[in-house]
């Protein structure tokens, strides 16, 4: 049994966080550089997918650990999909259009909408400070968005943005019936998998939009394919492992908590590498806190159910990082 060290989850969380606002810059610098969106999600997929094979192939039990039936494919599909295609998709659109840490406070709601279906589609017991941490959360994207003058926020940057809350909510509710099926990386090296079958039949449906040539340029003086291998895996797979190792010393709530500190990491690593138009103002980074406070107590409203057969105990919840 392996003895549980909450300090090591920590570290390990605040790390994964790093890598993954890091990765926020580093993707928009692809993005400058005329890699679209659609481009560098199959680019992340197709790596990550390669690179978390072959781990999952190295460590035990080696090729049984991806062992699938035809009737599990549907939620890895789904999953897969949602979270591993359509989610960096529209998070790239976002980071594009706005700064990246607006895009993230969007896309950040997602574990209010989780709950919400907890309560409204699973029909689970919340506390009532659910409605307080919704109401602060929506106070303060008004703030990140100044609606009480002209809105200057790309509106299909924001449309992007929702969109990915809504995407990565199902994520998140595929996610925990993924788990108990198969563990942490075979979940997500097949959903990798799957974005990188989709992210490739999207670009043959759309006769190869877009050409390769960026790749061979480079962006705020680093070259475009080093960025690249940065997003692959510095922003996916180690990330993805480190929050994976994390939960085996951190209960999941924590380790999502602990998480909202990327939205913060982001918007400064932005800020520094990409100039003034990253940064925000004091309105916008009240709002911010508000977002990731209401957040904060959306995350802990939800009542844990007592197991209705305790002599067959069910697998541990597991939490998956937010796949950007």
């Amino acid at each position: 049994m392996t003895t549980r060290r909450p300090a090591l989850g920590v570290l390990m969380v605040i790390l994964s966080a790093v890598l993954f606002a890091v990765n926020g810059t580093v993707s928009k610098l692809v993005l400058r550089a005329g890699v679209e969106a659609a481009q560098l999600t199959l680019i992340r997929a197709a790596g990550a997918f390669v690179g978390l094979l072959a781990l999952s192939l190295l460590l035990r039990p080696g090729a049984r650990r991806l062992r699938i039936t035809v009737r599990q494919l549907p939620l890895l599909i789904g999953y897969g999909l949602a979270g591993f295609f359509l989610v960096p998709m529209l998070y790239f659109v976002a980071i594009s259009r706005m700064p990246v840490g607006i895009a993230l406070l969007f896309e950040y709601t997602a574990p209010l909408l989780v709950a919400l279906w907890a309560w409204f589609g699973e029909h689970q017991r919340v506390r009532p400070r659910l409605w307080g941490g919704l109401a602060l959360s929506l106070v303060g994207l008004a703030c990140v968005a100044e609606v009480w003058g002209d809105l200057k926020l790309d509106g299909l940057g924001v449309l992007a943005g929702l969109g990915a809350a809504v995407l990565l909510a199902g994520y998140y509710v595929l996610g925990a019936r993924g788990v108990r099926q198969h563990d942490s990386l075979s979940l997500t090296t097949w959903a990798f998998g799957a974005s990188a079958v989709a992210g490739l039949l999207t670009r043959a449906l759309t006769d190869g939009t877009g050409g390769w040539e960026p790749l061979r340029e480079s962006s705020g003086g680093v070259p475009v394919l080093l960025l690249c291998g940065y997003v692959v895996v510095l922003g996916s797979i180690v990330p993805f492992l480190l929050v994976a190792g994390a939960l085996r010393h951190l209960p999941a709530t924590s380790v999502g908590i602990l998480g909202m500190v990327e939205p913060v990491i982001a918007a400064t690593v932005a800020w520094i590498t990409l100039g003034a138009g990253e940064a925000l103002n004091v309105a916008q980074l009240g709002g911010g806190l508000l977002v990731l406070a209401g957040v904060a107590i959306a995350e802990t409203a939800r009542i844990a159910e007592p197991p209705a057969a305790p002599a067959v105990p069910a697998p541990a919840p597991d939490v998956v990082a937010a796949p950007h």
